[in-house]
């Protein structure tokens, strides 16, 4: 039986994939540069295995009053120079756009929730 080496099992990012641990926490900009806030978890399509959301906090303050956005995971580039996600969104279309707070959680079963999250950022649905 092979084994791999410490640095091997250390390793959780390649050119082209990257561990869900090492996605969240990291942050999020936008084309002007501005820290809009920080990945806390990405939701996974079971079936397809697709990446649906990243989900994003935003606002607030040392975690109090901030409240999350699920981006659709096509309006996320990484950004190796950035060390982090670049979104095509200012501030106030992120404000004004679908959310909830921290101790909530949407039902991302919903085709009419995600519809409407698709619409809002302009990408077509993961599931089509």
């Amino acid at each position: 039986m092979a084994t791999r080496s410490e640095g091997e099992l250390k390793k959780d990012e390649t050119n082209k994939l990257i561990a869900s641990d090492k996605v969240e926490g990291t942050p999020v900009v936008n084309n002007q540069g501005e820290k809009l806030g920080t990945i806390e978890k990405v939701m996974i399509d079971k079936i397809s295995g697709k990446v649906a959301y990243a989900v994003m906090s935003f606002g607030g303050f040392l975690g109090v009053g901030d409240r999350h956005h699920a981006l659709p995971w096509s309006v996320l580039t990484y950004d190796t120079s950035k060390d982090g996600y670049v979104v095509n969104i200012d501030k106030d279309t992120l404000e004004q756009g679908p959310t909830f707070a921290a101790n909530e959680t949407p039902n991302y079963e919903d085709e009419t929730w995600g519809r409407q999250v698709h619409d809002y950022y302009k990408v077509r649905p993961y599931w089509t």
